[in-house]
Parts: structure tokens; sequence; C-alpha cells
């Protein structure tokens, strides 16, 4: 699912509900908001201000998260043991950005409200396992990580994988932040843009989210900072967020064809791997009898290569590889046919056996 935030206390009505009409509009599911910025003597104006935000969001079906932490329960006079506050601004779930001691948080898995509970997922801690001892009802905990504002503090990428590999494993719904690059605001005063992994916080949006779709370990991937423009948001939309999908550059005399092989097959690698190429092997089925002539068949492929078997192929015609390192074309047996968007060759990795994956032209 994807999702967007919002933080209503910072921003002019109309353009939020705009924002939040046209995220709705592009299938977007899910929206996050922040009520750790309340400032003392402004609560009732803010929850206000964020209600009508929330109601808006609602009426499109989304889901709509509060983040908050036991402060907050304090400073608006809310007992854990009563969401009911929460329910009736219109959320339907609230996020601990921190904890209590575990048994008060599967107490409010059983709240009457039935809002959903979103533990912080970014520590690598035994949390989630003391929640889970004190028997909470577990189809209504979910998990997010945090995203950071501030340069060079995003999470390192094997902690995140770590993180993300133990709450799949133990049956949470998860959710990461990706950051625009034309959005100027988060929650913050100082916002160097908002994002979970340090490694995207330069990246466009798209390629961002292409990469969490690609780890297999994120449900649900969240625009932290608002507000995202019209372009990045229908981009976001189209993706595929199921399955790998890689952006290709076609060779300059590429035939119809061979457009074909790359872009109207559901492709996936064989089990039997090696260290030189991802085989798509059963697209060539589709091919049998076609004539597929000798094209483009450079003397060496590179990484990135998108090669097809030609005539001269035998039994590998119609055969699609992705080339993971230099080679020889042996005899040009192989047909360049395109390559893999630059920006999005670190993927290439993620394609493990039997891994499903898809193209589209960029």
């Amino acid at each position: 699912m994807l999702g967007i935030s919002i933080y209503p206390y910072k921003e002019k009505e109309a353009e939020t509900l705009a924002y939040i009409d046209l995220a709705a509009e592009h299938g977007f599911g899910r929206v996050f908001t922040n009520l750790l910025m309340l400032e003392p003597g402004q609560e009732e104006k803010i929850i206000k201000t964020m209600k009508t935000a929330i109601l808006r969001a609602r009426e499109h079906q989304m889901e709509v998260i509060l983040d908050m932490n036991p402060a907050v329960f304090e400073q608006l006079g809310v007992s854990y043991d009563d969401l009911s506050f929460f329910k009736e601004m219109g959320a339907t779930g609230i996020r601990l950005d921190s904890t209590f001691d575990g048994m008060v948080e599967s107490l409010m898995t059983f709240d009457k409200s039935g809002l959903d509970l979103e533990i912080n997922i970014s520590n690598d801690t035994y949390y989630l396992e003391n929640i889970l001892a004190y028997q909470p009802n577990k189809k209504k905990i979910i998990g997010c990580y945090n995203f950071y504002p501030q340069r060079f503090t995003g999470l390192d990428y094997d902690y995140f994988m770590k993180c993300s590999k133990k709450y799949q494993e133990m049956g949470i719904r998860t959710a990461a932040f990706i950051n625009s690059q034309t959005a100027e605001h988060g929650p913050h005063p100082h916002t160097d843009g908002l994002c979970t992994l340090e490694m995207h916080r330069d990246l466009d949006s798209i390629t961002q989210a292409k990469h969490l779709i690609a780890t297999g370990l994120i449900d649900d991937i969240i625009v932290a900072n608002s507000f995202a423009s019209k372009e990045e948001l229908v981009a976001l939309s189209q993706l595929n967020q199921d399955q790998i999908q890689l952006d290709v550059v076609f060779s300059e005399n590429v035939t119809s064809q061979e457009k074909e092989i790359v872009l109207a097959h559901q492709h996936f690698n064989r089990g039997d791997i090696n260290s030189y190429s991802v085989r798509s092997t059963f697209v060539k089925l589709a091919y049998q009898t076609a004539e597929i002539p000798a094209n483009n068949c450079e003397k060496v492929v590179d990484y990135g290569d998108i090669t097809v078997g030609n005539s001269t192929f035998g039994q590998y015609k119609g055969e699609l590889n992705i080339v993971k390192q230099k080679m020889p074309n042996l005899e040009g047996y192989k047909n360049v046919v395109a390559k893999i968007s630059e920006k999005e060759q670190f993927l290439i990795p993620y394609i493990k056996p039997w891994t499903k994956f898809i193209f589209r032209e960029e």
C-alpha cells in the first residue's frame, strides 16, 4: 500500500485537503500524521485542524495513523485504556514513537475503539517480543519505521534488512518512509529530506520505492514529507508493488518483436542460478516457431545489458538474459536489445532464484 504524510498544523487547510484528494485519486491508501508537535495551550485548535483533514481522508476510505508517545496521552488528558478520543478524531490507528511497558500495549489492542496499534520498528530490541508475551490481539499490531530529518542519521541498509526480516518472520505488517525531492516540509523545523534509509536521501522517490519493493520486506511505502508533486504521486501509483519492475532503455535499432519479448511477458529467474546472468527461459516457448534475426550482436556484453537469443542459438532462441558481469557474446548468439536504467542497476542483485520481475520502457 502507498501512503502520504500530512502536517495540518503547518499547512493551509485547502492545500492539505487537495493533497489528500489527489493521493486518493491515484490509489494511495493510508495517511500518516503527527501528534508529537502539539504546542501547549494550542491543543484544541490543532486537534480541530487535524480532525478536518483526517475526516477528508476517511471519506476516501484511507487509513489514518496518528504518531504519538506516552507524553501525548498525558498532555491531552487521555488514558491508554480508552482510545475513543483518537477514534473520534477519525483515526484508524495510533503509532507509538516510544514505548510503554508491553502490558499497556497489549491492552490497547483490545480497546473497544478497534484502533490498530502501530509500533516503532526502528530499534533492534525485544520490544515486540515483550508485547507478545502479554498476549495481545496480534491482528491489531502493525509496524512502521522512523524517518530521519537530519542528514547522515538514516538507517544503515544492513541494519534495516535485519530488522525488516525479523518483523516479517513474526508476521507483522511493515511500513517505511521515502523522501519526496519536491516536498518542502515535515513536522520539524529542520528537514534535510525525510527518509528511513540514509542511502535513499538523494534518490528520486520512484527509485526509493522500487528499492523497498525489491527487498520484499516492506508492505507499505509512505512519502514522509509534504507536499509531493502530482507527477511523483502519479509515478508512484504506476509502480507494480508486488514484484521487481525495472526500467529499460532500448537499443537504437531494436525490433518490435524484441520489445515484445522484453515488455509483454512475466519473467522469472531460473532456480539454478549462476554469477553471469539472470535467465528468463520460459519466454522462449512463445517464440519456438518465430524467426529472431541476429541484431546488435555486440562482441562483449556488460553489466545491465538485456539480451535475447537469436535464431542462430538453437534451443536458446528467445531466451532473455540480464547480464550480471562482462563476458564475450560467443558467436554473436545474443542480441543486445536493451539496458537496465543506470539508476536501477543496483536492483539486479535482488533477483534471486525464482524471483518474478517485469520491465518497463523508461
